[in-house]
């Protein structure tokens, strides 16, 4: 082999070699894109399926505080019933004693 091929094969070599080297470049530059993407991707993805769960979370809380109040408010109405109905029921007796009152004066 003469010097000239030697040299030529040499060059050849090392144009395949940078050519190697950035087509490398190239696709290491794409995946650390890709990753970048992909990052971003899992973060909107995770915010989202966090306020999902917060919202969930804020319903489940606000569900269970209505049937609470319900449960308070049904026994608020019985009691009130009944302080009605008691006091219906004294009330021609509050009479006569307030009549009786005066009336012995």
């Amino acid at each position: 082999m003469s010097r000239e091929e030697v040299l030529r094969s040499i060059k050849d070599a090392e144009k395949k070699a940078n050519q190697k080297l950035v087509k490398a470049q190239n696709d290491a530059s794409g995946i650390v894109s890709k990753s970048r993407t992909d990052a971003s991707e899992v973060i909107a993805n995770g915010k989202k399926d966090a306020e999902v769960a917060a919202q969930e979370v804020l319903d489940g809380a606000r569900a269970a505080a209505n049937k609470e109040a319900d449960k308070v408010r049904a026994k608020g109405e019985k009691d009130l019933d009944s302080i009605r109905s008691q006091s219906e029921k004294n009330r021609s007796a509050a009479i006569e004693a307030v009549l009786d009152n005066f009336t012995t004066e």
